[in-house]
């Protein structure tokens, strides 16, 4: 077993809609001597969905009467429950102040992940949406970094997520290219050689939380993050893989 380094990619610019995120990533990573093989890249969502235009202004959103009937019960911006609407599958909790959905990608979350932390100037009522597809973004990502360094890499893509019954959010992969989502350890043998009959290990969400010790969920102003000694097969992934079936939801 070796150590795991993580290494904060520092020094990027405000991000803005049309920015050649891959060219300022290369940059940032350029200071700690460029990638390795097997390295993975861990990006904020937030750059991303910046970098993608992912930008909506209030002032231009008209609430449907979903929305408004939302705002009744939850008591928020009408406007702000439309633009969660559009990325919303299925609404599975509303209270005061509170909405929680399943995202049309699949997995549960807040608000549909429609943030306003860290997006614009205090008193702009603009909001920001996850990624359209944030697998298809970290693919990009992955494939400009093979051709700025000729090393093939691992990217994911972490969102700030909670979790039912516990307190507090944590990282999570909402996008995952080169490396495995989920990894089945179904038959390997623990150290008394019992035979393991269920484990299945979400790699992508844990190598999201581990970067997010770094990348913060305030001023920390570091939106990358590079990992290296996470040992891997690569392959093509999603992490749709990570969302569990409706079948075998007990929650729901």
């Amino acid at each position: 077993m070796k150590p795991i380094m993580l290494f904060p990619l520092e020094g990027l610019p405000i991000i803005r809609p049309g920015d050649d995120l891959v060219a300022l990533l290369a940059e940032a990573l350029q200071r700690w001597e460029g990638p390795q093989a097997g390295d993975v890249l861990v990006v904020a969502q937030k750059i991303v969905s910046k970098a993608e235009g992912r930008f909506v202004r209030l002032s231009e959103v008209i609430p449907s009467p979903r929305a408004l009937e939302l705002a009744q019960i939850t008591g928020k911006d009408p406007r702000l429950l439309e633009v969660i609407l559009w990325d919303t599958a299925e609404v599975l909790r509303a209270r005061p102040g509170l909405i929680i959905v399943e995202h049309r990608l699949g997995f549960i979350c807040a608000n549909a992940g429609v943030d306003r932390s860290n997006v614009a100037p205090e008193g702009e009522e603009i909001v920001l949406r996850l990624p359209e597809d944030p697998d298809g973004s970290a693919r990009r990502i992955r494939e400009g970094i093979r051709r700025r360094f000729g090393v093939d890499i691992g990217v994911v893509i972490a969102d700030s997520h909670g979790r039912a019954h516990r307190k507090g959010v944590i990282g999570v992969a909402i996008g995952v290219s080169g490396l495995p989502a989920l990894e089945d350890w179904r038959g390997r043998r623990d150290l008394f050689g019992y035979t393991l009959q269920h484990t299945e290990v979400a790699l992508g969400d844990l190598l999201a939380s581990a970067a997010t010790l770094l990348l913060g969920q305030a001023a920390e102003g570091i939106p990358a993050v590079l990992i290296r000694g996470v040992l891997f097969t690569p392959r093509e992934s999603s992490a749709r893989e990570l969302v569990r079936d409706r079948a075998y939801d007990l929650f729901r």
